[in-house]
């Protein structure tokens, strides 16, 4: 009995370190906001990123996304052209938190008009 509620503990370490990994990644007051904004179209400029998420500087948007890039969640890419534009779009292992983005959506929603039905 003792082995089974030793297995228990180990299996809720990994849980909350997987939740802890998790949080690591999309920590912050922006990141969510960001990948819902790429999310939602599938490819956003950075201006377009920067209309979206209401509140944020240039310069803390570019450090985010950085991160995001580095984390393997969006790609970027540099377009050619006079100016230079830049493409964001979700990558492969990015678009995994689609679901999460579209729960978090709904849940908002639903949240929001229960606070404001009192």
């Amino acid at each position: 009995m003792t082995c089974q509620i030793t297995d228990f503990k180990q299996e809720h370490k990994k849980e909350m370190r997987a939740v802890q990994d998790s949080m690591d990644v999309l920590n912050g007051k922006w990141k969510i906001a960001i990948i819902s904004s790429i999310c939602f179209y599938n490819q956003r400029r950075f201006s377009e990123i920067l209309n979206d998420v209401e509140g944020i500087s240039n310069r803390m948007l570019s450090k985010e996304l950085k991160e995001l890039e580095i984390n393997k969640l969006i790609k970027r890419t540099v377009l050619d052209t006079q100016p230079v534009t830049v493409h964001y779009q979700l990558t492969e292992h990015g678009l995994t938190l689609k679901t999460i983005i579209n729960n978090l959506t709904e849940w908002g929603i639903a949240h929001r008009k229960k606070i404001i039905e009192g």
